[in-house]
């Protein structure tokens, strides 16, 4: 293994980072602390200057508004006399400005008396007597010769009687606050940098007792690559080092245990992955398979002995769509379609890389399921719910197309108007029944579906329903009855059957021609009756007949919408029979006719005792 350089090594990280650590500490504290004292000791000499200040404005005032005889001294000597007392070391200037011309009256800098009674430029001065409030700002003072030094500038207004008479105009020396924060910036520099110096020391030392007990680990690494798990790592102090050196020798102790087991746990992963129920199947980095379990080799009609070596994609059969290395970046799942004529059969295929850390590719395992019931499911849903939207569909455009012809005026003719309205009555009924239909169907797909059954003699309760439909019929069909005399009675909901053989019933009529023969038989066998109902209509094309009990599947769609069918009928019969036990089923000559059988379970000693 390389030598980990100086500039690289985890101890002069550890030196740098520790350093930095408090130079910021250092820093953070630094800026606080000066700008606070700055701050503070600019208000302070802010507020001892307003008092200086206003006290001299109060004797200021009295002098200007002072009535003068002959023998008192000018308002300008007396303003110059003041002037002299409030003058300090810290005050380089004091004016005093009239209010109303703004001309200075006087000036405590005996250089500058030649500008007594010349209007003031000074805009801060000014704006203090005409907004009636202090102006004051830190500004540069180049007079004072070469150096450039800060001074404070403030007017503040005189007041008499509520009225600005004038202003004092005050210049004062601050750059001695600036020269201490100097001062004082240099101490914390210097302390920060022995605090450095001091914590770079100390944190060579730390770095020392971290870093050695590291390297003694990393020699013990170093030996455990070439299987050699019987030297410990020396332990220094019970500290957190040195509780991860112990941890470190109870890994090796545990990695040479882990390492006497290894070819154990790849024969249980062997045994595992033979025994899954989904499909596996695993390749080398070329695709050549080296490992297939049972299920998969069934799921692929193929034996493991063939096709261990052979390529993954001829396998799976993709060699037209995919390559090897179009499977390795394959994320999502494919789809194989196995199906033949006689079985059909989907499966879905995910598939995950083999690959190292470093990137290297070692292999691809395929995981392969079958989802031939869920693509069903999914086909029959899709094909439902189109269903239903065609269904709906076709009387609502219908209705929408009388209902604007009505709205356009249609309303009026007498002639059209009843035609228009008793078809979207038609189309309403139509749309009922479909609903209705499909409520029936989900109440029988609930799993707390219930059946309230009761005994019937099926004889006279059968008898019951086809009069009912003799009775009412509108067309020249005649009903033929084979239909035993005596009781047998069965355990039935009445209404459910009814509903049964309502379907069945209206089916056969809608399909007999006119002059046209309906044959009911009911026969006993031994654990069931069988009931049929035959007509002699168009018939079923043979390839058709075992789909007739399929939701919404209709041979004749146009004739049966032109009947009113919503093609769930059958479908509800097969559901309500089949929760009875039973079982229907259909037989059919193209051109003939159709017979609908349907069988209920029977139990002669139930009837016995009910005779």
């Amino acid at each position: 293994m390389k030598k980990v350089g100086f500039f690289r090594s985890i101890h002069l990280k550890f030196v740098i980072i520790y350093v930095l650590l408090i130079m910021i500490a250092m820093q953070i504290i630094g800026v606080y602390f000066v700008k606070t004292l700055e701050d503070t000791l600019m208000t302070n000499f802010q507020n001892s200057l307003k008092q200086r200040v206003n006290m001299l404005v109060f004797d200021i005032e009295e002098e200007m508004v002072k009535e003068r005889g002959k023998e008192d001294a000018t308002r300008e000597e007396a303003i110059r006399q003041v002037l002299r007392e409030y003058k300090t070391t810290d005050i380089s200037e004091i004016r005093v400005i009239d209010g109303g011309s703004f001309r200075i009256i006087g000036t405590s800098d005996q250089s500058k008396q030649g500008i007594v009674g010349q209007r003031t430029p000074e805009l801060k001065i000014k704006r203090s007597i005409a907004l009636d409030r202090d102006e004051g700002s830190i500004q540069l003072d180049t007079q004072t010769g070469s150096k450039v030094s800060r001074v404070w500038v403030q007017s503040t207004p005189i007041r008499s009687k509520g009225e600005v008479i004038g202003a004092v105009y005050l210049v004062a020396k601050v750059e001695n606050i600036f020269t201490q924060m100097k001062d004082i910036n240099k101490i914390l520099f210097t302390g920060t940098a022995i605090a450095l110096i001091f914590t770079a020391l100390l944190g060579i030392l730390l770095a020392r007792t971290i870093t050695r007990p590291i390297a003694d680990m990393k020699k013990q690494a170093l030996v455990m690559t070439r299987g050699n798990f019987s030297r410990k790592v020396k332990i220094y102090d019970n500290d957190e080092i040195g509780q991860l050196a112990m941890t470190f020798n109870d890994l090796t102790k545990k990695l040479q245990e882990a390492t006497a087991t290894t070819e154990g746990e790849k024969r249980k992963l062997s045994s595992v992955i033979s025994n899954m129920t989904d499909g596996v199947i695993a390749t080398d980095r070329k695709g050549r398979i080296i490992l297939i379990n049972e299920p998969a080799a069934k799921m692929l009609d193929v034996s493991r002995e063939t096709v261990l070596s052979n390529s993954i994609v001829s396998v799976l059969g993709v060699e037209d769509d995919y390559s090897f290395d179009d499977l390795l970046l394959e994320q999502e799942s494919v789809i194989l379609d196995f199906s033949t004529k006689n079985k059909r059969l989907i499966l879905r295929a995910n598939f995950s890389v083999i690959q190292k850390d470093s990137g290297f590719v070692n292999g691809l395992i395929t995981v392969l399921h079958d989802i031939t019931e869920q693509e069903k499911i999914e086909m029959e849903r899709r094909e439902f719910v189109a269903n239903v939207s065609h269904e709906l569909r076709t009387p609502l455009t219908t209705m929408r197309s009388y209902l604007e012809a009505l709205a356009d005026g249609a309303w009026q003719d007498k002639e059209i108007a009843p035609n228009f309205l008793q078809t979207t009555r038609t189309e309403t009924e139509r749309m009922i029944r479909l609903v209705n239909d499909l409520l029936q169907l989900s109440k029988m797909d609930r799993t707390d579906y219930r059946l309230s059954k009761e005994w019937i003699d099926f004889s006279i309760y059968f008898n019951r329903i086809i009069d009912r439909f003799e009775f009412t019929k509108n067309q020249n069909v005649t009903f033929e009855r084979e239909i035993p005399s005596n009781s047998i009675f069965v355990e039935i909901d009445e209404d459910k059957t009814t509903q049964v053989l309502d379907n069945i019933i209206s089916n056969a009529m809608k399909y007999s021609p006119e002059g046209g023969h309906i044959t009911f038989k009911l026969k006993e066998e031994d654990t069931k009756i069988v009931v049929s109902v035959s007509d002699e209509g168009v018939g079923i094309p043979k390839d058709n007949v075992k789909k007739i009990f399929d939701r919404f599947y209709r041979v004749d769609k146009a004739r049966t919408r032109k009947l009113g069918g919503t093609g769930l009928g059958l479908a509800i019969a097969k559901e309500m029979v089949q929760a009875h036990g039973g079982d229907i089923w259909a037989e059919s000559v193209e051109g003939k006719g159709t017979t609908i059988f349907f069988t209920l379970p029977y139990d002669r000693t139930a009837e016995d005792e009910w005779s």
